[in-house]
Order: structure tokens, then C-alpha cells, then sequence
């Protein structure tokens, strides 16, 4: 148990001196800001705080340009590239309206080329039938002189 008291004792001791030696550095603190301070009077010290708070406005303001300066300087890229992209679209539309003209003229010479060769056809097909009757006429013809002549040489 002695062995604490005389720890105790020699921290107390410690703490004591710490605190002379905060004494004397406060003392000398003092000392220092009484030869150097500068004493103004009270319309001064007000014009002081004044100009530290506009001061600290004005710093503040500045942040707050350079924060919408890069806000703008985000929002004319971000239209530029809008901009960009409009331009491509629009080409992109101008193009595919460029090609539906021209399948639509391929389309519409393709059904001229399809309505030309049915009207051939449909005119080859009307020949043909025409020779046909021609050919059913004829061959009736010959059956009947072909009758005619096989009775007069049974004759």
C-alpha cells in the first residue's frame, strides 16, 4: 500500500508542476499580448468586423460563381453534344427517307416491268388460244372433207 501512496504522490508532484509551468507560459502569454496588442476604438473595431465579414461574403460568393461557372461550362457541353446528336439523327432520318425513295421507285419499276410482261403474256396467251380455235377449226374442216373424201372413194 505504500507503494501507491508514494506513486500518487509523485503524480500529484508531476500535476503540480505542470500546472506552475502553464502558470508561467500564460503569464509570459500575457505579457507578450499587452506589449503587442493594438487597442482601437469601437467605431474602428466595427469598420474591422465589416470588412471580415464581406471578407468572408466575398469569398463565399466567389466559390459560388466558380461552382455555376462549371455548372455552365457542363450544360453548353451538354448541349453541344445534343446538338451533335440531333445533327446525326437528323442525317440518319434524311438517309433512311433517301432510301425508302428509292425502294419505292424500285418497287414502283418493278411492278411497271411485272404489269408489261403480264400484258405479254396475257396477249402470247390470247395468240395461243386464237391458234388453238384456229387448229379445232381446221381439224373440224379436215373431218369433214376427210369424211367427204374417204365416201366418195368408197363409191
Amino acid at each position: 500500500m505504500e507503494e501507491k501512496g508514494k506513486g500518487g504522490s509523485e503524480r500529484w508532484s508531476a500535476a503540480i508542476g505542470n500546472l506552475s509551468e502553464m502558470t508561467s507560459n500564460l503569464d509570459s502569454l500575457q505579457k507578450l499580448l499587452v506589449k503587442k496588442a493594438v487597442f482601437v476604438d469601437d467605431d474602428t473595431f466595427a469598420k474591422a468586423s465589416l470588412t471580415s465579414e464581406q471578407a468572408r461574403t466575398i469569398k463565399v460568393l466567389e466559390q459560388r460563381v466558380q461552382t455555376l461557372e462549371r455548372e455552365l461550362d457542363n450544360a453548353i457541353s451538354a448541349a453541344a453534344h445534343a446538338r451533335t446528336e440531333k445533327r446525326q439523327a437528323e442525317a440518319a432520318q434524311k438517309a433512311a427517307e433517301l432510301r425508302a425513295q428509292e425502294v419505292t421507285r424500285e418497287l414502283e419499276n418493278t411492278t411497271r416491268v411485272f404489269e408489261l410482261h403480264m400484258e405479254e403474256l396475257r396477249a402470247k396467251q390470247e395468240e395461243i388460244s386464237k391458234r388453238d380455235k384456229e387448229i379445232k377449226l381446221l381439224e373440224a374442216i379436215i373431218k369433214t372433207l376427210g369424211g367427204k373424201g374417204s365416201h366418195s372413194s368408197d363409191e
